[in-house]
């Protein structure tokens, strides 16, 4: 199960990953996307005022979905920037309501510290909801980072992104990341934005550097029971 803050973030954070593990491995997979992610570029929240795009960003999603492969999906209208203004609680039951309904054993979900305080949020209500009692089903915690919002934390905060998992990833794996961003109208951006097809491929080239292959994203595994 991947647990997201906003359309887009499950195609920054392991879109070629995602696509490898359905096509190759045959991977079940759903995705949570808790916020509607467009009222913040409103001095104050109208969901009237953003009907229209609102209703565009939902039907984005299903082009993104379509061009990943990911089996299923529930989308939550949690206010766009403004997750640190619901209870934590709340977030946590939907959360719970999804696993309980998907019952998954891997949770993939953004990055703790990340500048964004949708996905910090995110990562804390993971955290929370699958407290590693002794019925729990979640095995492993996943964190991946988000382009415009992992790597913008201040260099002197300690929680920056280490990553300790990578999937090396192959172009058509990266191909299908990268149209499936491209469908989110409000959310591509030209380079060299973090965003743009060529910033990703060039990240994507990073991280295969790093374990020596052409492509791979990075992850940072957060919890691994066996």
């Amino acid at each position: 199960m991947i647990v997201v803050a906003h359309p887009d973030d499950e195609l920054l954070g392991l879109g070629a990953t995602l696509h490898k593990l359905i096509n190759e491995y045959n991977v079940k997979t759903h995705v949570v996307i808790l916020g509607e992610g467009i009222t913040s570029r409103s001095d104050v929240r109208d969901t009237a005022v953003w009907e229209n795009e609102l209703a565009t960003h939902r039907a984005n999603i299903k082009s993104a979905q379509f061009a990943i492969g990911y089996h299923s999906t529930s989308i939550y209208d949690f206010p766009d920037n403004r997750f640190d203004s619901v209870a934590l609680l709340d977030i946590i039951k939907v959360i719970e309501k999804e696993k309980k309904i998907f019952d998954p054993e891997v949770i993939f979900t953004h990055h703790g510290g990340d500048v964004n305080v949708d996905h910090q949020r995110t990562f804390e209500a993971i955290i929370t909801a699958c407290r590693p009692l002794q019925d729990e089903k979640v095995k492993m915690i996943i964190t991946f980072e988000t382009p415009s919002g992992t790597e913008w934390r201040s260099p002197t905060d300690p929680r920056h992104f280490l990553p300790n998992l990578f999937f090396g990833v192959s172009e058509s794996n990266l191909d299908a990341k990268i149209k499936g961003m491209e469908s989110y109208e409000f959310e591509r951006r030209a380079y060299p934005h973090p965003r743009s097809p060529e910033a990703l491929k060039i990240q994507a080239q990073r991280w295969g550097v790093v374990i020596g292959t052409n492509f791979a994203e990075a992850f940072c595994l957060v919890r691994s029971i066996n």
